[in-house]
């Protein structure tokens, strides 16, 4: 289960950081944009260390309120999630 588990983080940390990236991209170009709630929802659903890093390098989506205190908001939360669980389990 843990294996499966790990596999998930992977590509879903790889897939929001790339969302990031493309959306800086298409910011640039003034192309038609990823909205901040796929980018928000990615991070809640596993993405948050890929959301996070993707912020950092491509300084993008830093001036966002919502994005720049949310993304940690939710890494403290889920982090403390996890560690809630692994104590009762």
């Amino acid at each position: 289960m843990h294996q499966y588990s790990l596999y998930y983080l992977f590509v879903i940390n790889t897939l929001t950081f790339l969302l990031y990236g493309i959306d800086k991209y298409k910011a640039k170009k003034n192309q038609w944009r990823i909205s901040e709630a796929t980018l928000l929802m990615m991070a809640v659903f596993g993405g948050r260390i890929g959301a996070w890093i993707g912020m950092r390098l491509w300084h993008h989506k830093t001036k966002h309120k919502k994005l720049k205190y949310g993304i940690p908001v939710i890494i403290i939360i889920q982090v403390g999630l996890v560690v809630y669980l692994n104590t009762i389990l």
